[in-house]
Parts: C-alpha cells; sequence; structure tokens
C-alpha cells in the first residue's frame, strides 16, 4: 500500500515523527515539547489551552486549523512548528494555505506533506526554480516552508524528495 484512504490516517505517525525530531532538535535545552494531533480543532483555542495564546495574539479569532501542531515552550518564549498534511497530490491551493498560515504566525517551521506526490508543486518549485515562494518570516529572518512526500510504509519524511533540502 502506497497511500492512505483517508487523509487523517497521516496525522498520528506524523505526530510520532515531529516529536521524535523535536527531541532530537532540543535534546539538553531546558524546554517542554508538545505535539497534537489538532486538525479539528482551531489554532488560537490550542494555544489558549497550553497557555501560549499571549505570545500569538494574531491567532485569536482566526479560524486557522493546522493539521499537527509542534509547540516547544521555553521559560519565556515558545516556537511552533506546523504540518499541513495531505493524501493528494500537492498543488498550488495547497501551498497556498499553508503560505498564510506562516504569514500570520510565523512558526519556527513549517511542512507541507504528502502521502501521494508533490503534483504540480514539483513543476514550479524545481523546473521553475521558484523556490521563493517557499519564504516566509519577519523580513529580518526569511524562513522556508518544507514540502516534501511523506512515506507511509517508513513513516517519515521522503528526503529525496524535500524542497528545500535541509
Amino acid at each position: 500500500m502506497n497511500n492512505v484512504r483517508y487523509e487523517i490516517e497521516l496525522y498520528e505517525p506524523m505526530c510520532r515523527w515531529l516529536e521524535q525530531k523535536l527531541k532530537d532538535t532540543y535534546k539538553g535545552k531546558k524546554c517542554e515539547i508538545i505535539v497534537k494531533d489538532s486538525h479539528s480543532v482551531t489554532l488560537d483555542k490550542i494555544l489558549e489551552e497550553y497557555g501560549l495564546i499571549d505570545n500569538y495574539p494574531q491567532a485569536v479569532g482566526v479560524d486557522i486549523q493546522i493539521d499537527v501542531i509542534g509547540m516547544v515552550i521555553f521559560d519565556k518564549k515558545s516556537e511552533l512548528i506546523f504540518i499541513e498534511a495531505k493524501k493528494n497530490a500537492l498543488n498550488l491551493h495547497d501551498l497556498g494555505q499553508l503560505w498564510a498560515y506562516c504569514k500570520l504566525i510565523d512558526p519556527a517551521q513549517a511542512y507541507l506533506l504528502s502521502s501521494a506526490n508533490l503534483g504540480s508543486l514539483n513543476k514550479i518549485l524545481k523546473n521553475l526554480n521558484r523556490e521563493d515562494l517557499l519564504d516566509f518570516g519577519n523580513n529580518k529572518i526569511i524562513k522556508k516552508m518544507y514540502v516534501g512526500k511523506w512515506d507511509v510504509m517508513r513513516n517519515t519524511i521522503d528526503n529525496n524528495s524535500l524542497i528545500p533540502k535541509i
């Protein structure tokens, strides 16, 4: 089986992957790491639940639903990591959705992952060389959204597919 029947089947393995990635990234740092399947609840409700809403006032009342969210909580600050999951081939609409979330909230990292393939984004990002479409940030620090294929057999990102490369 190369794909899932329902997008919801991707959330739990993506949560496990992100939690391990964050534990590895922040090893030895004094912080709390929380990863949640958040597809059915708005971002502001999650941030409120974990006492982070004051760090992200721009999220209040904005109907943002991220499929998987990672929260790294330090003493005085926090970082968010977004994963938007798709079971179909990716397209510009999918990228635009995540880009808008990133422009509004400015997470530390963001991933657009498909268990099918990169679809039309492959042509746009690779053939037309438009990785600039992945840019977001606060104009001082430019960050990139990551786009890639989710390997349902291995429950991890297919690193060969990732744009930009890590």
